[in-house]
């Protein structure tokens, strides 16, 4: 067997990952897969004052990277992850709204996670990941991914603070995921983040340029753009305070990959369990490279799970389809600042219903495993680690500091060890 595998042509209605559509049928399949993932990639930037454009370009990029480690066998699109979102803002000082003045060093502890993760890949594929399953059973991820939304709402809550008109459309993009959530069509479903995006857009556009009731939208950085050029790197700055913010949040991207390849073996009926590390490599070395550049740290899709699983259609090649257009819009600067005309209140209403489901979503883990909470150490174990990311408990000693996320995934790591010495299996 191969490196990479020998695609041949799909001749079921499922096609598997090692089989191959037309290009007529693939293209549109890759952008659909662009279309789900495309919402919350340049949403995540523009919440943490990053260039929407370059993480497009480094989604891409990343994407390769990915598909390049794993030998073409694990179908995913990497995009921007939430989990950098609240260690960012802390770490850079930054509360919402235009540029991000200290991305640099943001971008160093983007580079530190994304290295931590690469080494646990490079440890997984030369012990095995049976190890990162007993450090991080589902209470333990279910409790670290609650704490990032739970620490990022004081932020969603700042940027809703405006005039009564800000705050209407603000709820209102709210209300329009909310709605299309629960009411609209699966496949609409995958892409609610941008169907509210355009809502509120619309409803900035009516009220704003139209009645003047609150700030239009001003276009005209959109006219000056060119249609092609290269996006605008950021070099990184190595902050030691920042990475020791930042570089934990490799632990959430651990859990979120393990899940994601754990998934895609259950949908596809192909166990892709020995692939799990190269997973991690790759999306290591893609959150590195994104993080040199000015990009924000990548991590695999649910989105994306979603089409699969919708389409049966898990082929490999579609994602490096994907990943090439996705660079090509990173190319132009006109769409980047097309990006950049979305107005306050519309992200606003986006971060709240977001950061919100990122807390509500951890939910689930817990009882799609039947997680045991009369077990006092799971109990015990979630509750200190809520408390103290929900209050950002921050540790200082001389010029280290490990902020609320840091300490909160601390405490569920170790407390939920501890409490398991001498205890019957």
């Amino acid at each position: 067997m191969g490196y990479f595998p020998e695609w041949r042509p799909a001749v079921g209605a499922t096609v598997l990952p090692n089989e191959k559509l037309p290009l007529t049928a693939a293209v549109p399949m890759s952008l659909q897969h662009l279309l789900a993932m495309s919402g919350s990639t340049i949403l995540a930037p523009l919440i943490m004052g990053f260039d929407p454009n370059v993480a497009v370009f480094f989604s891409g990029i990343g994407t390769l990277i990915f598909f390049a480690v794993t030998g073409g066998r694990v179908p995913s699109y990497l995009g921007s992850s939430f989990a950098f979102i609240a260690v960012i803002m802390a770490a850079t000082g930054f509360a919402g709204g235009g540029p991000n003045p200290n991305i640099a060093v943001a971008l160093g502890g983007i580079i530190a996670a994304g290295f931590v993760y690469a080494l646990i890949g490079l440890v997984v594929m030369a012990i095995g990941s049976g190890w990162v399953e007993r450090l991080m059973p589902p209470a333990v991820t279910g409790a670290i991914g609650m704490s990032i939304g739970l620490n990022l709402a004081p932020v969603a809550v700042k940027q809703l603070a405006g005039s009564h008109a800000h705050l209407t459309i603000a709820l209102a993009t709210v209300l329009c995921m909310a709605l299309v959530s629960v009411y609209g069509r699966q496949a609409t479903r995958r892409v609610a983040v941008l169907i509210a995006l355009a809502f509120g857009y619309a409803l900035v556009l009516i009220f704003g340029n139209g009645l003047g009731i609150v700030p239009g939208i001003d276009f005209a950085s959109v006219a000056a753009a060119p249609w092609f050029g290269m996006p605008h790197f950021t070099g990184p700055k190595f902050d030691w305070t920042a990475i020791t913010l930042i570089a934990p949040v490799a632990v959430v991207l651990v859990a979120e990959n393990l899940g994601h390849i754990k998934a895609l073996g259950a949908i596809t009926g192909q166990s892709m369990d020995r692939y799990v590390g190269r997973g991690f490599l790759g999306d290591g070395l893609a959150t590195m490279l994104a993080g040199m550049g000015g990009g924000t740290g990548v991590t695999t899709y649910a989105e994306n799970i979603g089409v699969m699983a919708m389409t049966r259609v898990y082929s490999t090649l579609i994602f490096p389809m994907a990943a090439v257009i996705a660079i090509m819009l990173g190319l132009s600067p006109k769409f980047g600042a097309i990006l950049q005309t979305i107005p306050a209140p519309v992200l606003a209403g986006l971060a709240v219903s977001v950061f919100g489901l990122i807390a509500s979503a951890m939910a689930r883990i817990w009882v799609d495993n039947k997680v045991d909470f009369s077990d006092p150490r799971n109990l015990f174990t979630v509750g200190v680690a809520l408390i103290l990311g929900a209050g950002d408990f921050t540790v200082s000693i001389g010029n280290f500091a490990l902020g609320g996320i840091g300490t909160s995934t601390l405490a569920a790591l170790v407390l939920y060890q501890l409490l398991g010495f001498g205890r019957r299996a």
